[in-house]
């Protein structure tokens, strides 16, 4: 009886550690995933919000906005708070981030062809917030 009620519980238990081990695992690496704030939350502005939805389409895939570490570019956290750029050391100002997004840089592809003036206006306007 004790022998047949073990083989019972045993898989139970295996069942309940893997998903204590699952939730551990989900807790440790699981921190740095946040939700997604909307355009309210962040209090962007229309252009502001404008600029994010350019960010997403195009920039997002190889640049972290709210993270000094990138992806295949450098993250872009703070990006208009330092006096330099990160990678080029350029200036970071408007004139030459958008030099940057519409020539491109190094490995980073040209966006003249890709993104209107206003657009990349927009998108400067809402790097000034990250």
């Amino acid at each position: 009886m004790i022998r047949s009620l073990r083989r019972m519980v045993e898989p139970g238990r295996r069942v309940a550690t893997c998903l204590l081990v699952a939730a551990v695992l989900m807790l440790w690496f699981g921190c740095d995933a946040e939700r997604r704030k909307s355009d309210a939350e962040l209090g962007l502005n229309p252009q502001q919000a404008a600029g994010r939805r350019v960010y997403d389409r195009h920039c997002d895939q190889c640049h972290e906005p709210y993270s000094t570490s990138g992806r295949r570019g450098p993250g872009l956290k703070g990006v208009f708070k330092k006096q330099y750029l990160s990678v080029s050391g350029l200036p970071a100002n408007d004139e030459r981030v958008s030099e940057i997004v519409r020539l491109g840089r190094s490995k980073m592809p040209a966006f003249n062809q890709t993104l209107d003036q206003q657009q990349i206006q927009d998108l400067l306007v809402y790097m000034h917030t990250l």
